[in-house]
Order: structure tokens, then sequence, then C-alpha cells
């Protein structure tokens, strides 16, 4: 058995286990968002999305922007791929979900704040928040960070948060610096995800990272594997 057959049992084996011991839970919401606008919220909303949806789970994607780029993902998606139920949530929040929906993705609107900010946080169990590497983005970020870890419920460990840094370039100055800048945080920094064709082709074919052929995606899935751990594991729930 060559390795990308080995790798491609692993991974039948893995979502088994996974559909198997998840079964049960209540309702989980993830939160993708970064008031800073372009940074890469809806590639990661859509790659969480297809991951949990092709390991087993009963998702939905709820779209708050009004560009709606998550819900353009999701028209293009394959229908023998896993099905997602895709909701506009900017328009009526998360109101009509199906109750045995298992998770539910939340790609947040740029400029998000205020009211908007608070009713996200309030329904949100975990929060994953991405920067890219420009200085632009890094001063941007600080304020909005800031603003976030100051909310009651993260501060009462209601919902758990970490950064990912996004789109980036490795060896590059600009990299280094956001690299710096995330390790200094008192909150996890969880992932360092690469800038790539591949999640251009995985925007036009409705398909999250790990829906790709191992051969194109193998390095992509090495890089998303610690974001993978930390969803997975009890430091990215609620502290009840």
């Amino acid at each position: 058995m060559d390795l990308f057959n080995r790798l491609e049992a692993i991974n039948f084996l893995f979502k088994k286990a996974y559909r198997f011991f998840s079964r049960g839970s209540s309702m989980r919401h993830i939160l993708i968002i970064n008031p800073k606008g372009g940074c890469g919220k809806s590639t990661i909303a859509t790659s969480i999305a297809g991951y949990y949806a092709d390991a087993g789970k009963d998702v939905a994607l709820a779209d708050y922007d009004t560009q709606e780029s998550s819900m353009t993902w999701l028209k293009s998606r394959p229908e023998n791929r896993p099905r997602i139920i895709g909701i506009q949530g900017h328009l009526n929040g998360l109101s009509g979900i199906p109750k045995n929906i298992d998770l539910v993705v939340m790609d947040a609107p740029a400029r998000a704040n205020g009211r908007k900010l608070r009713d996200l946080i309030r329904l949100a169990d975990t929060i994953i928040f991405p920067v890219l590497p420009s200085p632009i983005d890094i001063d941007a970020s600080i304020g909005h960070l800031e603003d976030l870890l100051s909310r009651s419920k993260i501060v009462d460990r209601k919902a758990k948060i970490a950064l990912v840094a996004n789109r980036v370039k490795e060896n590059t100055l600009s990299f280094d610096k956001l690299d710096s800048y995330l390790e200094k945080q008192k909150i996890p920094y969880v992932a360092t995800l690469r800038e790539s064709q591949n999640y251009i082709k995985c925007f036009e074919r409705g398909l999250g990272i790990h829906e790709l052929a191992p051969y194109l995606a193998y390095t992509d899935w090495e890089q998303w594997q610690p974001l993978i751990d930390w969803l997975e594991s009890k430091r990215s729930l609620p502290t009840n």
C-alpha cells in the first residue's frame, strides 16, 4: 500500500471512531471572528465546516456577512459530499436552525462591533481569531483582541479563544513579526496556515481543505492539525 492510500485508510478509520464517540453531545457554536476585513475568516469557517461534516457531524454554517462568501462556497458544494446546512445569519440570526445540528460554524462579518459583536460572543462556545502577516493587520488586531478579551463571557471562561496566523509566507520578515506578536499574547496561538492555491481550489469547488486529495493538501493538513487538536480538546470548551 503506497503512502497516499495509507493516509486515506488512516483518515477513514479516524472518521469512523470520531462518529462513534462524538454523537450525543449538545449543539456547539464555533465563531470565526476578526473585525478587520480580509483576514480569511470565510476560508477557515468553510474548512472547519467541511472537516466536521466529513467526520460525521450534522453541521450548520451561519454566514453573518452580507457578502455571503460562505453561502457562495456552499452553493458550489458537490452533492456527493456530506451535507452542510446554510444559514443566512445576517438576516435572521440562528432562528430556524434544525434541532439535530451538532455543530454551528459562525462566519462573522467585518467591522463587527457594538451590539452585533456582543450577540455573536453570547452565542459562541469557541472563538477563533485569525490574523494576517501585515503591519496593518497586526496593528488592527491589537484593539480588537483587547475588546474581545475584556468581554465578561471570555473573562469568565464561558467561551474559549485561540489565535491563528493565516495566509503566511514562511521565512519572511512580515511573518516573523506576526509570529512574535502572537507568541506574546496570553491566549493560545494554535496554528500557522500558509498562503496556498489549495484554498482557492476549495472555495471554487465547495470543499474544505481536508476534503482535497492527500497528494494535493498533505502539507495543509499538517498545518491544520494543531488547530483541529485544540478544537477537539477540553481547552477549547467553556468552563462549566
